[in-house]
């Protein structure tokens, strides 16, 4: 083989290898293909941050046991455009999160959206 195929052959299979990690990276396998709604959520903390952007929250239960759930969302370059800011939502706010529940039954999710105590709604960059 010519020294500048062989160099052409190695450039494209590290392409390959490179797109394959970034894919795998935005991958929905970890997560359901079905939006679970949680009412009544308390947000306990908003990390506003690259690569992904975090809602963590508490939901309780019947009996008032808390379970604190976290929400990956987009980038804030994205969600900026889209209605959010990093004072979107705060520690206190009570929420409504529509998710896509990690299929391990982990209580974390990919964010679709979530709806505000005075009805906004802010969708995420990605999947809302």
């Amino acid at each position: 083989m010519k020294p500048k195929l062989s160099v052409f052959f190695a450039f494209i299979a590290s392409l390959l290898i490179a797109c394959g990690s970034v894919l795998a990276h935005h991958g929905a396998a970890a997560y359901s293909d079905r939006v679970i709604v949680l009412k009544d959520a308390t947000v306990t903390k908003f990390q506003w941050g690259n690569p992904h952007s975090i809602v963590m929250f508490d939901v309780k239960d019947g009996k008032g046991n808390a379970t604190h759930w976290a929400a990956e969302a987009g980038r804030p370059s994205v969600l900026s455009l889209i209605g959010w800011s990093k004072t979107s939502v705060q520690p206190g706010d009570v929420i409504r999160v529509y998710l896509y529940p990690a299929r391990s039954g982990n209580p974390v999710g990919r964010l679709q959206k979530i709806v505000l105590a005075d009805g906004t709604t802010l969708r995420d960059s990605q999947l809302g």
